[in-house]
This record gives C-alpha cells, structure tokens and sequence, in this order.
C-alpha cells in the first residue's frame, strides 16, 4: 500500500490507495437535513458515510474504542478542522449570491459503522434565511474530484416536519459531457486538475429548495 499525498481536500483523511486510475479515488455518500426555526433556514445537518478506504486509517488510529472515547474526540476535531478549512465543501446560493457560513459547526461527531467512518456535523448560516417564498439551492463537493460526494438517493436530503407542507426538495444530478468525463478519467492518482477548473462542481448534485 502507497500512502498518497494529494489533493488538499483530502488532507482530513489520511487515505490509503491501491491501483485507481482515474478521478474519483475516494467516495463520500451524503445525507441532508435542512435545519429550521420560526419560518427561517439555519443551517445543514450533514452526514458522511466514508468508504471503506478511506476510513481505514481513522478507524484503524480508534482502533476499540466505544462510542463517546476520548479517541473519537480527538479524532473528530482533527477531521473537522480540515473540513472547515475547505469551507465546509459545500455551497449555498440564494438569488445569485452565495449564503455565508458560520466559521464553527454547532455541533459535530465521529463514529463507526462496520468498516466505514461517519461524520456528522450541523453546518450553520452566518444569519438565517427567510423561506417564505425563497428559493435556495447548495451542493457539497470537492472541488478537484479526488472525492465523490454524492446521494445514493433523493431521499437522502430531508425536511424537517414543520416544512413539509410549504417547501420542497428537489436532487439534480448533473450529466457532465464526453470531453469532461475523458478529462476526468485521464488524471491518474498523482495528478490534480487545473485549480481554476473545479473540476468537482461539473459532477456535483445540485439541491433545490422551494418554498411557497
């Protein structure tokens, strides 16, 4: 096995890689809860769900530890920071412009599911956004592709009980062309897209939010 160091976005998971040759090398399955008080959107509940070569290493550093351990702890403030330091991996637009995060999650979390790590963490906006009559849309992605981050299902981004009746979800999952996919499949495990490209964000599934 070959430790890989690439990519910046990867940089919180310290990823083992085989033989892969082409983008993507790690796949993240995402799940979403839009957060909500008083007719206003908050924030994000997000949870990661790492595969099993990516999680190896961080589950190999807890190694037994239960639930609530110190290990897991420490671990989890390690991922976190690394993922605030990419802004959450995720974008939230209303009306052109792009929502404002809080520097810090409200809260966060590490655990273990078989062989695969979970993330969770609830990703909350500067100021809370209005959502009678809105429409919003956010996507969470890694910019250069070495990460897949998707939803298995639409399912997998849910509203909370008290929206249910006034907005909707809708996934979009994007169908990039012939000449980005052969790009995208030509980049080996040490090559990286050009930064300008964000090679990711042609791939990434789009959420809109619409509320009456």
């Amino acid at each position: 096995m070959k430790r890989v160091k690439q990519c910046v976005s990867l940089v919180f998971f310290a990823v083992l890689s085989f033989s892969a040759q082409s983008h993507p090398h790690s796949f993240i399955t995402l799940s979403t809860e839009v957060v909500a008080q008083d007719g206003q959107m908050s924030g994000l509940k997000m949870r990661w769900v790492m595969d099993e070569l990516t999680s190896a290493d961080l589950l190999y550093d807890a190694g037994k530890a239960k639930p609530g351990d110190e290990v897991w702890k420490k671990l989890a403030a390690e991922v976190m920071a690394n993922v605030l330091g990419q802004h959450y991996f995720t974008e939230v637009w209303h009306d052109g412009q792009k929502v404002k995060f809080e520097n810090l999650p409200t809260h966060y979390g590490l655990s273990r599911e078989g062989h695969q790590a979970v993330l969770t963490f609830t990703l909350p906006l500067a100021t809370p956004q209005p959502l009678a009559g809105q429409t919003y849309s956010f996507s969470t992605f890694d910019p250069t592709y070495y990460v897949d981050m998707s939803y298995e299902n639409d399912g997998d981004v849910v509203l909370p009980a008290s929206l249910k009746s006034e907005c909707k979800l809708a996934v979009h999952t994007p169908k990039p062309s012939e000449e980005m996919m052969s790009y995208a499949l030509s980049l080996d495990k040490e090559d990286a897209p050009e930064e300008d490209m964000e090679l990711g964000k042609q791939f990434a599934q789009k959420v809109t939010l619409s509320c009456q």
